[in-house]
């Protein structure tokens, strides 16, 4: 995979958008980007236990918690999952658990903190839909590029 500055990429693409979120870097990969699959759930991750279950095709899964500090959105065995399946990586706006095991996993994760409390199942939330987190508008099929100086949206490939 071709080397991701997000500083780069936004000085060569000015008109990208970088979320205002103080995001953290777990995932194995630091550096990750491809196109967007939106999710908007609260507090529930049956839907990104669905997604993460069929092909990524290098894509990236946001998922919009709400901010969420209460319930983990991913844990292990999803990652796990996401990584096998060819996924990019994850933007959580909420938290995640098992971050040791999520910190040897191949691929990207970044979120806004920890929590060891696991979601309930409810089957609730939305899938590609526009969603707005961080200041940012992001649609599905938008472009993403993650690395520990932020993550920016393009409605454009940059690489």
């Amino acid at each position: 995979m071709t080397p991701i500055s997000t500083p780069d990429l936004s000085d060569e693409a000015p008109e990208v958008c970088a979320l205002e979120l103080q995001l953290v870097n777990y995932g194995q990969i630091r550096q990750f980007g491809g196109s967007v699959v939106t999710i908007k759930c609260h507090e529930d991750n049956s839907l990104v236990k669905q997604c993460v279950e069929e092909p990524g095709l290098g894509r990236v899964i946001i998922v919009d918690g709400g901010g969420s500090m209460r319930r983990a959105l991913l844990g292990d065995l999803l990652a796990e999952k996401a990584s096998a399946n060819g996924w990019s990586g994850l933007i959580i706006n909420g938290v995640i658990r098992d971050v040791d095991e999520i910190g040897r996993t191949a691929v990207g994760v970044q979120a806004l903190g920890s929590c060891p409390i696991r979601t309930e199942k409810r089957g609730v939330g939305q899938r590609d839909i526009d969603i707005h987190i961080g200041g940012v508008g992001i649609a599905p099929g938008d472009y993403l590029y993650a690395d520990n100086n932020g993550v920016i949206v393009s409605k454009r490939s940059l690489l």
